[in-house]
């Protein structure tokens, strides 16, 4: 599927806070209407957050504790069932779940993406 992006400038990307974190917990969500799991990421100078992120499907909890994670920090927090979002966990949508968005080899904690 080839969908058309509007074209932006530099200053609306510098305007999306994307940084890396560790993921430092991870719980069962079984409130969540779709399978998730309930996540939260050490983001080094941004502090640690949660969110719920619908991962379920491709990644078990042991194998997600200790890896590096992309994250977007500067949406509005979101309620999600008794649960509230802090940041948005970025991956690909893909047939089997959605593929986390991984950095390739460690950064600081909270470093941004350029």
């Amino acid at each position: 599927m080839n969908e058309q992006a509007e074209e932006i400038s530099w200053a609306d990307f510098q305007k999306v806070l994307i940084v890396a974190g560790t993921v430092t917990r991870v719980e069962p969500f079984p409130e969540a209407r779709k399978p998730a799991w309930k996540v939260w990421a050490d983001f080094g100078p941004y502090g640690e957050r949660k969110t719920s992120a619908q991962i379920a499907a491709l990644y078990a909890p042991e194998a997600l504790l200790g890896r590096q994670i992309v994250g977007v920090l500067n949406f509005p927090e979101k309620q999600i069932g008794p649960f509230r979002s802090q940041f948005l966990l970025t991956g690909f949508h893909t047939e089997q779940g959605v593929v986390v968005t991984t950095v390739e080899r460690p950064v600081p904690n909270g470093a941004r993406l350029a």
